[in-house]
């Protein structure tokens, strides 16, 4: 024999009973089977809602009771042939007008006690499986409606009824006996005391009906059918990625279940796991679907075994409670009068923290109860916080519950760190932790608008191991950004297949715009991505990135700005990694710097910025290594400027200087006001960058400044200054005649020497190092405790959007 339950959503409507007939049937003809039914969907929580507005004397209750009345004669027009309507739709009308006087009596006296409740619940898995059965009767079927909730005798808890299974076990094997028809459905959810009066298993209780009848028969299993294809590895709600699981043992399906997996009632799993019945959880809808099995004997458990969890599971909604108090050291009791005074007021506790110094006791509960949780725990250690041997108790809401489940988590070392240092480099701070002694879950509760990211985080730590989801933030679509984003989706493919990493612009921004996608903004939607845009600013931006909470984030600022190093500290508060081009934050007041640094680092996340300085050379990284390694910087020389090297080495005074300026602008290596590049300025903070990355603390007024360009020419437009360049032409050719009367060429050069930096034009002989650079290279010698005799010497190209833009890419792949 086999026991079949059918949901919710398998039997919302008639369509979806015709797919439950097809399964019915196909089962029938091999085993006799009993088919145990829920209410149709949503139909027991609209009883109560109508029951509770009735207590309140809101005649909104009448108009529920019509819908829900006409929904149940509607699906027996379409289920029972015309000829035998009348007495069915009778029935039902009867029924009705029955639940119509209980209502109007709970209106009469303003109160709904549990025992109605139940009474009321009851009506709709006893109307929907009297449905079906004769749906099935008027096919030919050989079908008998079993009342089952006279059969499951329980005590007189009404709304959480506790089974009496001597009673319901006798009850079931001698009715079955006596039944020989080869289908048997009958409700579930529901049952009755020694008085026949109604009782409920608790929501989610058609599953435990099963589950009992099967342990009672001892089927040969029992399937659980549902709308999802089995248990997953996460809800697929939260984790687009979740996989079905195939198979899994009952402890760990009562774990995750138990942690909020919606798919299985988690009291059903007891009574077929003492009696060894496999339990299978199946999808109506994809009937053919391989779906879940649970059981004690695994077919794949060699496979199984190189898993190390099996799911991630959530539950919203909580409140986490804390009792402390020096009271509470050494004396015994404590917890066992908490405990008693929470289950006398049938308050549930899901998860219990304490520390080994007793001084507190912290419990997870539902959010709804907390309160009333709260005024029962200070009621009854009143004396106690009055002699302030303890405190109130104190209350935290909003928060989640996130469990990591499997087996094999008891054999593994490594598993809590690697579940807490994935969620810690992702910003997700835990409130409490508990681990069973089974040390089949880790359990922790964290913020509600965290769970998502949270779920997601463990999901791809521990079950898709094999690519990586990095999400990218990227503010400004310039030459730079541009050429960013397209090297990231022409190499994507590449870095998926070789390295396990998929990497999805999840947003982009430019001065005036902003779009998000937490999918990936596609390639042909970039191309026209500012006409799906909204109008932003850099702190929208900022917030939107924030509230957005999605794992493995990284921004990326590919702009100039002065406002968007603002808002660094506020995303690296929240883990997010910035990789900057921009040079502003890197060079602003010391202890700014520093600031920023700190906090990616407090914050477990990384703040890059190596195109800073040398576009997509190696200084800055290079710098890093030798520190960390124990060297000392002594001394620094460079050319740091892709933009002045070209000029000076395309100026050899065939055209004005005002020409090779120009020219260099309309190849992009200058920035959009040349200016910023030829006053030194842009030098000036890349050697500032150099010193606070070797550990000394220079300020930008610090460094000497030894500027080429006329006072006129750094006043009025853009324009202007081309004008003034061209009217200071004899002042440009006065220096390159200068250098080249005395063998020399012009290279405007940095320095850090001694604690102090100073950058300027000089003249370079063809004995220097620096002679040697040609095109838009930029060269920076390092003299170092290691490299005294012979400088370590870094070489190439300084300056241009595509070599910037590796840079920048390089450092993408470096923060995550």
């Amino acid at each position: 024999m086999k026991i079949l339950k059918f949901g919710g959503t398998s039997v919302a409507h008639s369509q979806n009973i015709l797919l439950v007939e097809n399964i019915i049937k196909k089962q029938s003809s091999k085993d006799r089977i009993v088919v145990i039914v829920s209410a149709l969907h949503n139909v027991t929580d609209q009883l109560i809602k109508a029951a509770e507005s009735a207590s309140l004397k809101d005649e909104s209750y009448l108009n529920i009771i019509q819908e829900l009345e006409e929904k149940h004669i509607n699906l027996v027009k379409e289920l029972i042939p015309v000829l035998a309507q009348s007495s069915w739709l009778s029935f039902v009308k009867k029924h009705f007008n029955d639940l119509e006087d209980i209502y109007n009596g709970i209106a009469v006296l303003g109160e709904l006690t549990d025992r109605i409740k139940d009474k009321i619940a009851s009506y709709g898995e006893f109307l929907s499986s009297q449905i079906i059965a004769a749906r099935l009767q008027e096919q030919g079927l050989d079908c008998l409606w079993m009342n089952s909730a006279d059969l499951i005798k329980t005590d007189s808890n009404f709304t959480h009824a506790k089974v009496d299974f001597n009673l319901t076990d006798l009850n079931l094997k001698n009715y079955l006996s006596e039944h020989s028809n080869r289908i048997i459905i009958g409700p579930g959810f529901i049952a009755s005391d020694s008085k026949n009066n109604r009782t409920t298993l608790g929501r989610g209780g058609s599953d435990y009906t099963a589950s009992i009848i099967a342990a009672a028969v001892h089927a040969e299993e029992l399937q659980i059918w549902t709308d999802v294809s089995g248990m997953m590895t996460a809800d697929p709600r939260l984790a687009s990625n979740a996989k079905p699981i195939l198979e899994i043992s009952y402890h760990e399906a009562m774990e995750l279940s138990h942690f909020g997996a919606k798919v299985l009632y988690p009291p059903s799993i007891q009574p077929v796991m003492v009696k060894n019945i496999d339990l299978f959880i199946k999808n109506t809808f994809a009937p053919d679907a391989q779906g879940t099995l649970i059981s004690h004997h695994l077919k794949a458990e060699e496979n199984k075994m190189q898993q190390i969890a099996v799911g991630v599971s959530n539950m919203s909604h909580i409140a986490l409670l804390t009792l402390e108090g020096s009271g509470m050291v050494g004396i015994p009791g404590i917890s066992a009068k908490l405990f008693q005074c929470l289950s006398q007021e049938k308050i549930n506790i899901i998860l219990i923290t304490q520390g080994s110094s007793e001084h507190s006791i912290t419990i997870a509960i539902n959010e709804k109860d907390a309160f009333h949780a709260e005024n029962t725990i200070n009621s009854a250690f009143a004396d106690d916080i009055n002699l302030e041997r303890v405190y109130p108790v104190k209350i935290e809401t909003g928060l989640s519950i996130v469990a990591l489940v499997g087996e094999n988590m008891k054999s593994r070392s490594g598993v809590s760190a690697k579940m807490f240092g994935c969620l810690g480099n992702n910003g997700i701070n835990i409130r409490a932790i508990a681990q069973g002694s089974s040390e089949r879950n880790i359990s922790i509760v964290i913020s509600e608008k965290d769970s998502k990211k949270a779920v997601n985080i463990l999901h791809e730590e521990f079950f898709e191991s094999e690519i990586k989801q990095i999400h990218l933030y990227i503010c400004g679509i310039g030459n730079v950004g541009s050429k960013l984003i397209q090297q990231i989706y022409d190499q994507n493919e590449y870095l998926k297949e070789n390295f396990l990493i998929n990497l999805r612009i999840a947003g982009i921004s430019n001065s005036r715009n902003m779009m998000f996608s937490d999918q990936g903004i596609s390639r042909e939607t970039y191309l026209n991505w500012e006409e799906q845009s909204k109008k932003t600013s850099v702190r929208e931006f900022a917030e939107e990135i924030i509230q957005r909470n999605l794992r493995n984030s990284v921004f990326v600022d590919v702009t100039a700005s002065a406002d968007v190093p603002g808002i660094y500290e506020s995303l690296l508060k929240r883990s997010i990694n910035i990789v900057a081009c921009n040079k502003i934050a890197a060079s602003s007041d010391f202890e700014k710097y520093k600031n920023l640094k700190n906090t990616a680092r407090n914050h477990n996340c990384n703040f890059y910025f190596e195109t800073n300085v040398g576009a997509g050379l190696p200084v800055i990284g290079t710098i890093n290594d030798l520190i960390k390694s124990g060297d000392k910087i002594i001394s620094i020389q460079a050319v740091l400027s892709g933009t002045l090297n070209f000029v000076f080495n395309h100026y050899d005074g065939s055209r004005t200087f005002s020409e090779v300026v120009a020219q260099a602008q309309k190849e992009g290596y200058t920035e959009p006001d040349p200016r910023l590049d030829l006053s030194g300025t842009d030098v000036a903070r890349k050697i500032l960058i150099l010193a606070r990355e070797a550990g000394y603390p220079l300020q930008f007024e610090q460094i000497e400044n030894m500027g080429f360009l006329p006072e006129e020419c750094m006043q009025g437009s853009v324009e202007d200054f081309y004008e003034k360049l061209t009217q200071y032409e004899s002042h440009f050719k006065s220096l390159l005649n200068d250098a080249q009367s005395n063998g020399k060429i012009l290279k405007y050069t940095a320095k850090f020497e001694n604690g102090k930096a100073e950058v300027g034009l000089q003249q370079v002989s063809s004995n220097s190092d620096l002679f040697h650079l040609y095109g838009k290279d930029n060269i920076v010698i390092f003299k170092t405790l290691r490299y005294s005799e012979q400088p370590l010497v870094i070489k190439g190209a300084g300056a241009g959007a595509e070599v910037t833009a590796s840079g920048v890419f390089a450092d993408i792949i470096r923060s995550i």
